[in-house]
């Protein structure tokens, strides 16, 4: 079955969900069709990486009925041959809404974080770890010493005409090793089934020769404004295309998309020789990371 048929279980359709826990709602969509797409090799990936997700309306009940709400955290590899469908994700995190676990607020979200890890991980077949933050909790602060393309950039002179993606507007000039951490506030992308316009914040580090001209990289990253692909595709891409273009230099590149539907995924992808860590506090579970916010 193809990966927008997988996609389409949920997506495009009426769905009132279930009123008790029900983990077949979970849909998990292989990767590997987009990534034949841009010659990534399932046995040989260009980077490391991870996607992770915020799930800001997670609620269960106590055994009395007592409501308990948090923002669950979800992290799990990018080498999984699946990614999990986001509407299947919230409708499946929404399942628990109704649904008693345990006698205490600890007990019932430790069921909760259990039964999750347990049914995302055999799903997606590979380990997928989740904790639960404090709704109150500071969320952290990274990326803050990255500089936004804009500014790079005088907007009167600027002219944008691709607006699919358009790896051919990329530019690059060689001057002495440095590194370069950019940001870009306007990605804006489709899904690839409802053709719902999904926007976030891109980040990218990259120490090279090479220097990237920035208003070739804003071109270039405008252009995936009519594209369709899930959030994770469009990070991979985005990775591919710089890579081929530095030729094996470090890089770093991290979408943050804003939320819909109570929930967001920031996909992150770094290539094996990369040494900034610039990402830690994201992949790091005790942290909460507002994503789609500048930092």
């Amino acid at each position: 079955m193809r990966t927008d048929e997988i996609a389409s279980t949920h997506l495009g359709k009426k769905s009132a969900g279930s009123q008790s826990y029900d983990p077949s709602l979970l849909v998990a969509v292989p990767r590997e069709e987009n990534r034949k797409l841009y010659n990534i090799e399932k046995n040989n990936l260009p980077f490391l990486g991870c996607d992770v997700w915020h799930a800001y309306e997670f609620s269960a009940l106590t055994q009395n009925g007592l409501p308990v709400t948090r923002l669950a955290k979800i992290v799990y590899d990018c080498g999984s041959e699946f990614i999990v469908e986001s509407k299947s994700l919230k409708l499946y995190l929404n399942s628990f809404n109704m649904s008693r676990f345990g006698t205490s607020i600890k007990e019932c979200l430790d069921i909760c974080k259990r039964h999750i890890e347990h049914d995302l991980s055999e799903k997606l077949q590979t380990e997928v770890k989740l904790n639960f933050i404090e709704n109150n909790s500071l969320k952290s602060q990274i990326f803050g010493d990255y500089k936004n393309l804009y500014d790079f950039v005088d907007e009167n002179l600027i002219k944008i005409e691709k607006f699919k993606e358009s790896p051919k507007v990329l530019q690059f000039e060689l001057s002495q090793e440095k590194e370069y951490r950019l940001m870009f506030e306007s990605l804006r992308s489709n899904c690839r089934v409802t053709h719902q316009p999904d926007f976030g914040d891109v980040y990218i580090y990259y120490k090279s020769e090479k220097h990237i001209k920035e208003e070739s990289l804003i071109k270039y990253l405008t252009s995936f404004r009519s594209e369709y692909h899930f959030h994770e595709e469009c990070c991979e891409m985005i990775f591919k295309r710089l890579s081929d273009l530095l030729g094996g230099a470090e890089l770093m590149v991290c979408a943050l998309y804003t939320r819909r539907g109570g929930i967001d995924i920031s996909p992150l992808r770094y290539s094996k020789n990369c040494h900034a860590d610039d990402f830690k506090k994201l992949v790091d579970l005790d942290n909460f990371t507002r994503a789609g916010v500048k930092q």
